[in-house]
């Protein structure tokens, strides 16, 4: 038996668009487009009368907004997968950034010319790859639609009998041991899919008088890590910016790589500086994971640790094993809390991970590594 559709709604002002998106869908078996609207109103309405799991959202819409429709998607259903998608401009970016904070799952950017096929490729490669990383999630805990029952049915009914959620990857792991003694002398860490969200809650919560650089490799494309950064540096409480080419490394300050760029670490025992590099994609990717944590392995050895929050793919997972090889420590975020445990399930597949967490154990375990040293 094959595994149930993931079930799409497109909403999008433009027609040529919505028809270019269905396009790219309709010749996969798992995916299928139930239904489009024009505005935010509109996807209201149809949320609440076609079971969705993934709704792709544009941001500049008439009647109704993406940013403005957000919020009552979710009140309809506070489970449903919201993918927003806007061009790549500074303000798009901003907005995608406050999407994300106000539930939105991710965001993707819109092809830079709908007749440019090398665009529209790696939109429609991206765009199937995120409908599939968080719709399954969603396919897994779908709760079918309740038809109210009349008194005499509600008083016989038989009562419901609710499945235990099962793992959606079942990976099978083994914690390796914290040996090392040596207190931590940078952070480095790796995300992607709900990566933000992720950021900002482990970021506020460690604590103040951990005075370690942080250096952070996001998922994203240029104009948006940008927005990432400013987004850090307001809701945290040390600075934040992106990284940049010969830059010194500062006690108690974060780093987030450019978007287009792989950010690495370099230096002496005196001084530690960023690299900013065009080298080619890994995994995909760039920035990517693996390349900062490599560079950490290498500057840092055992005094480096490094964690993994939720993402596709399995970014991070050879870097992190550099790490550990070096004497070092991986952390990753767990099953239950990740949006999607790509990048966290391969590292605790791989054995290197000191701990798997759920995300709001994950800065108060950072704060007590760092400020104690290991156990």
């Amino acid at each position: 038996m094959s595994d149930p559709q993931i079930k799409v709604m497109l909403v999008d002002d433009a027609a040529i668009i919505r028809g270019m998106v269905k396009r790219m869908v309709d010749g996969e078996d798992d995916i299928e487009i139930v239904a489009s609207a024009a505005n935010g109103e509109q996807a209201v309405k149809k949320l609440q009368e076609t079971p969705i799991d993934v709704i792709v959202l544009d941001i500049e819409m008439p009647v109704m907004d993406g940013l403005t429709a957000l919020p009552k998607l979710l009140e309809v259903d506070p489970d449903v997968k919201i993918l927003m998608s806007s061009t790549l401009t500074l303000g798009n970016a901003e907005i995608s950034m406050q999407a994300l904070q106000l539930g939105a799952t991710d965001y993707i950017p819109k092809p830079t010319a709908v007749g440019s096929m090398g665009s529209a490729s790696d939109f429609k490669t991206e765009l199937l790859n995120k409908i599939r990383a968080i719709g399954r999630v969603h396919v897994a805990n779908r709760k079918p639609r309740v038809t109210p029952l009349s008194e005499t049915a509600r008083t016989t009914a038989p009562r419901a009998v609710i499945e235990p959620k099962k793992s959606l990857l079942s990976t099978e792991y083994t914690l390796r041991p914290i040996t090392t003694k040596m207190r931590p002398e940078i952070v480095a860490i790796g995300s992607s899919t709900g990566g933000p969200k992720a950021l900002f809650e482990v970021l506020k919560n460690i604590r103040a008088d951990v005075n370690v650089p942080i250096v952070i490799t996001q998922h994203m494309p240029p104009n948006f890590t940008a927005i990432l950064a400013k987004h850090i540096n307001d809701s945290c409480s040390r600075p934040c910016a992106e990284g940049k080419d010969g830059e010194i490394l500062m006690p108690g300050h974060i780093y987030v790589a450019p978007g287009g760029y792989h950010m690495t670490v370099e230096g002496s025992a005196a001084r530690k500086i960023l690299r900013i590099n065009e080298d080619p994609p890994e995994n995909y990717c760039r920035p990517a994971v693996d390349p900062l944590f490599r560079s950490v392995a290498n500057t840092y050895g055992s005094r480096a640790l490094a964690v993994i929050l939720t993402g596709m793919g399995s970014d991070g997972a050879k870097g992190g094993k550099v790490i550990v090889e070096a004497g070092g420590t991986v952390l990753t975020q767990d099953e239950q809390t990740s949006v999607v445990w790509g990048m966290p399930g391969a590292a605790a597949a791989a054995g290197i991970c000191g701990a798997v967490l759920p995300l709001e154990q994950i800065a108060p375990y950072i704060s007590d590594f760092l400020l104690k040293g290991a156990a």
